[in-house]
């Protein structure tokens, strides 16, 4: 239910201004601690932001660059338009059951005087930063726009600390760079020893959005964009001499960053400031910047935890996606059923059933499967105009007997739709996998993007392929089927508009704990980068950290920078409504003391309660399950031992309660003893603060419930 109130002050403001008062304009954000300042001196429009009259964003330039049109100068402000909005929503599934979305907003009208264009740059100023947008509007001047980029800007005060990872137009999936603004670029290069560029940005020092900046002056900044709809993604030029940053719009292979025709409205770019860090987590603001929910009845959306076919083909014991080991095999064109298996595929329908009665044993909702379908013998190709066939599974995988199993032992399946970035032919099929999809009781698609795209024009982050990812949402809806979308563009909030987007990989996941690993510091970055974007397909609740363990393995030396009882606390400190226990269930029998925290952990809350956090270095968190009586806490720490410190007072008076603390154990560390871990509970009340010893690179997680009268 959404309420909406615009107070009559407001409507006051809603007027035009004429050319003769439209000078320089100012706003507050409700609360009063931000403020922006709009120019257009010389015709040029500039703004600059403040936070409790610190600078945030000192005079940045605005326009746009397009064959057609030259939209960055000799424009003058022939309207403004104001209005102030206080309203809340209520999300399908996320951190909070309800979001308010409050704001004052100042539209700028400009005309060219030459060419008689018209642009309308919108601001929206909330409580806990700034939205702004581009605003075409149909005219008789201006039709369409071959867009060559933007003119953009977030101009800084000074060398700020910079948590991020480097430009590239098909990958999310680096290791993160801390390091001053002066220092990124050596920075930056020394992390690219864990993974290369796919395709590095064009021109000089470059990084993705989301960007993490903290000021010497104690602030922080998020600069990302809301709302990424038939346009490309940002990236952002960084001057590492003068602090300026400036927008870079992935383009096509043609160097187009967008084709486009008015009217039109870019996404909204955007800057989360404050000077504590926790409100950076806790801000919703690109959320609040995206259209409501599309789907006309959303209640078959449902969050779910789930196990799979899929760890086990990165532990190096030889487990693999594919068949057969004839790798000239044609989806559609060999005969699968005569050819001869490997021995190690993975997607078998008794290894599956393995899965199921796991899943069903322990209250697990769902199982995936991966390497179940024609292709994966020779499916990196991108020679091929054809790489996988969605309605067709392998001969060891017999779908209806693994469907009708699930379906018995009450059990969801997912289906996994790798592309190998062929975009275009996974396009011709989808309708014919969705309905393949329905027919044997899938509801829930992992889809996946590995490899250089195809239209081979595209990157993974330019404009065709960010309404690729939104049709496929689109027309899973149509479905009632939910996606999990990996190596996709980052995401913008768009799972506000289409809910059954319920997750996305786009960075660096759990997987890479077998492929070079994850550094602690990793998951104390993640929330205040990616994250706020939406949630994460991280596949937490990896048990076997190290490698080795498996005998005859092909990955001694591999280990997850992880405690076993911090990858607990990653089900808290990284919210997402489907969240994975990754490791194989052998490996859970091992442990199924803490096993029982991922049984037990919630999917959506009713509310959340940062209680510390800097980045990079530690994040606490406590939840309330959405629809339970139950609060979660998640602690987190980088390669440092610290205490965590966990007042209680978000829980209610006048009860009494109990919490089950798993942490790590006195002799843990993340690299010589990661699998020491202590349970023990303890009754509690809201006066109380818990304090908990996180190891080097560990964590801990509690369950508290009220004690029975």
């Amino acid at each position: 239910m959404k309420k909406n109130l615009i107070t009559t002050a407001a409507l006051l403001l809603l007027t035009a201004v004429l050319p003769s008062e439209a000078g320089a304009q100012q706003m507050n954000s409700p609360s009063g601690e931000l403020s922006l300042n709009v120019g257009c001196a010389g015709g040029t429009v500039t703004y600059e932001l403040t936070y409790k009259g610190l600078p945030v964003i000192i005079p940045s330039r605005l326009g746009l660059v397009s064959d057609e049109a030259d939209l960055t100068g000799g424009f003058s402000v022939v309207a403004v338009s104001r209005d102030t909005v206080d309203r809340s929503w209520s999300p399908v599934w996320g951190e909070y059951a309800e979001v308010r979305d409050h704001f004052h907003e100042m539209a700028l009208t400009l005309e060219q005087e030459e060419t008689g264009r018209v642009v309308t740059v919108r601001f929206r100023l909330f409580d806990d930063g700034l939205g702004f947008r581009y605003e075409v509007p149909e005219q008789e001047h201006l039709n369409y726009l071959t867009l060559r980029g933007e003119r953009t800007e977030f101009n800084l005060s000074g060398d700020h600390l910079a948590y991020c990872i480097p430009g590239d137009y098909d990958s999310n999936e680096f290791a993160y760079s801390t390091a001053r603004i002066s220092g990124l670029e050596d920075e930056i290069e020394r992390r690219l020893a864990l993974k290369t560029y796919e395709t590095k940005a064009e021109g000089g020092l470059s990084v993705q959005t989301p960007l993490m900046l903290r000021s010497d002056d104690g602030l922080y900044i998020n600069i990302h964009e809301a709302a990424l709809v038939h346009y490309a993604a940002m990236l952002l030029d960084v001057d590492d001499v003068n602090f300026r940053l400036k927008a870079h719009l992935v383009p096509d292979k043609n160097g187009v960053r967008g084709y486009l025709q008015a009217p039109f409205n870019s996404p909204w770019r955007t800057v989360i400031v404050s000077d504590d860090a926790r409100d950076i987590l806790a801000s919703q603001l690109i959320y609040n910047l995206n259209e409501p929910c599309a789907i006309e009845d959303p209640s078959w959306v449902k969050p779910q935890k789930f196990v799979g076919v899929w760890w086990e083909m990165f532990t190096g014991a030889g487990a693999t996606w594919a068949y057969s080991d004839y790798w000239k095999a044609r989806p559609g064109v060999t005969d699968y059923s005569a050819l001869k298996p490997n021995g190690r595929h993975a997607a078998n329908t008794e290894n599956v059933k393995r899965y199921i009665d796991f899943a069903a044993e322990h209250g697990i909702d769902a199982v995936l499967v991966e390497g179940w379908n024609e292709g994966w013998e020779d499916w990196a190709s991108y020679r091929k105009d054809r790489h996988f066939l969605f309605t067709k599974p392998y001969p060891d995988f017999d779908i209806d007997a693994v469907s009708a199993y699930a379906a018995e032992k009450g059990v969801n399946m997912i289906m996994h739709h790798e592309t190998a970035s062929n975009a275009a032919d996974y396009e011709r099929q989808l309708e014919d996998a969705f309905q393949y999809m329905v027919d044997h009781g899938y509801h829930s698609v992992k889809t996946g993007y590995v490899g250089y795209i195809i239209p081979r024009s595209e990157y993974h982050s330019s404009q065709w392929m960010n309404d690729h990812y939104i049709h496929v949402a689109r027309t899973a809806a149509e479905y009632e089927i939910m996606v999990d979308s990996h190596e996709a563009v980052r995401p913008t909030g768009l799972m506000r508009t289409w809910p059954n987007w319920v997750a996305q990989e786009s960075a660096r996941g759990g997987e890479f704990e077998s492929m070079g690993g994850n550094d602690p510091d990793h998951t104390c970055i993640l929330p205040f980068t990616r994250l706020k974007g939406g949630p994460m397909d991280y596949t937490p609740g990896l048990f076997q950290t190290k490698l080795d363990y498996y005998e005859g393995g092909s990955k001694p030396g591999e280990q997850a920078g992880t405690t076993l009882a911090r990858q607990l606390a990653l089900y808290v400190t990284m919210p997402s409504p489907l969240q994975m226990a990754c490791d194989l269930p052998e490996n859970y029998e091992r442990f199924m003391d803490a096993f029982q925290f991922i049984k037990d952990v919630a999917l959506n809350w009713e509310n959340s309660w940062y209680l510390e956090a800097e980045p990079g270095d530690y994040i606490t968190v406590a939840r309330k399950a959405r629809d339970a009586q139950e609060w979660f806490v998640g602690a987190v720490t980088d390669e440092n031992a610290r205490e965590a410190v966990i007042p209680l007072s978000f829980l209610p008076e006048g009860q009494k309660y109990e919490a089950t603390v798993y942490a790590d154990g006195e002799d843990a560390d993340w690299k010589d003893n990661p699998q020491s871990y202590r349970i023990y509970t303890k009754k509690v009340k809201p006066s109380a603060t818990l304090r908990i010893p996180l190891a080097p690179g560990g964590g801990a997680a509690v369950v508290i419930r009220p004690v029975e009268k």
